[in-house]
């Protein structure tokens, strides 16, 4: 997503609500690395047979790049022959890597695809040549008027889980998410089911699934950065039973928080470059232990 930040002002400040429905947990001590600045607008972040993947968002490349989780570098770049209108998020299963390029901050994209892409067709040099695309709308949508950073109907995360891919909405009026199933099977353009809603209290900005959890992070317009765990009560449902929220801190010190990923050593956070007058934040990786948030 391009920068909302930085049409916030430079006196911005935390503002909490009077009854407090989460936990403190200052992600700034979990930083290990500086991302390069190849990926400094990433926008999600995956763990594909085990190594670590992420994607920059629109006006970028449209390049899948490999992580080292320990270190931040970047130890592969494969290229698509794919178009970046506006990349958000990464999953997979077994086989395959999907990217969604459903990014939609003013709510008038009718556009809206996942691109799934053999993995092993991927090339460092050459690109893909059999990509396929799982274009979907939201059916609830109707109003498709500009409406910038104040619509329901953006996304920039997704899981795959039980052969589908599920869809959690960014909803920068209901300060909510939606969650919504698109199966990778169907060809054409398909009608997301929804599944059921969450009112986190922030934009969601990625996803992740790991030991039967749902892992969210995302923001607020006053830039306070959270993370939400879901305990799974059957298989694909989330949110018929209380989470656990923490507030992270904030983007003026972490950045703009944008990628989760989760595996059995710990939970992997990134951030894209966060600039504002007279503030920048490098884009940064965190890795937080596995035993620090039971």
């Amino acid at each position: 997503m391009k920068k909302f930040f930085i049409l916030l002002s430079i006196t911005i400040s935390l503002s909490f609500s009077a009854q407090q429905d989460y936990e403190w947990f200052k992600l700034n001590r979990y930083k290990t690395a500086v991302l390069s600045d190849s990926i400094s607008e990433n926008s999600g972040l995956d763990f594909f047979n085990n190594r670590l993947f992420t994607i920059n968002d629109s006006g970028n490349s449209s390049e899948i790049f490999e992580i080292n989780k320990d270190t931040g570098k970047i130890e592969n770049v494969f290229q698509t022959i794919l178009i970046n209108k506006d990349w958000e998020a990464i999953t997979s299963d077994s086989l395959n890597i999907y990217i969604g390029d459903f990014g939609n901050n003013v709510g008038v994209r009718k556009d809206l695809v996942i691109h799934k892409i053999p993995f092993d067709s991927v090339s460092r040099t050459s690109g893909i040549n059999n990509a396929q695309e799982i274009p979907f709308y939201y059916p609830e949508q109707q109003d498709f008027s500009p409406k910038n950073i104040n619509n329901n109907f953006d996304a920039e995360a997704m899981i795959f889980l039980n052969g589908k891919i599920h869809v959690f909405t960014k909803e920068w009026a209901a300060r909510a998410t939606t969650h919504y199933i698109v199966d990778p099977n169907v060809l054409g353009n398909q009608p997301a089911e929804k599944v059921e809603s969450f009112a986190t209290g922030y934009v969601v900005t990625d996803a992740a699934y790991f030991d039967r959890k749902l892992y969210l992070v995302g923001y607020t317009k006053k830039a306070e950065v959270f993370l939400t765990i879901f305990k799974e009560s059957e298989p694909g449902i989330f949110f018929s039973t209380k989470p656990r929220k923490y507030y992270l801190g904030s983007s003026l010190s972490l950045g703009q928080i944008e990628g989760i990923a989760v595996d059995e050593t710990g939970i992997y956070i990134s951030g894209e470059e966060f600039i504002l007058p007279m503030i920048k934040v490098k884009p940064y990786l965190y890795f937080i232990p596995a035993d620090k948030l039971k």
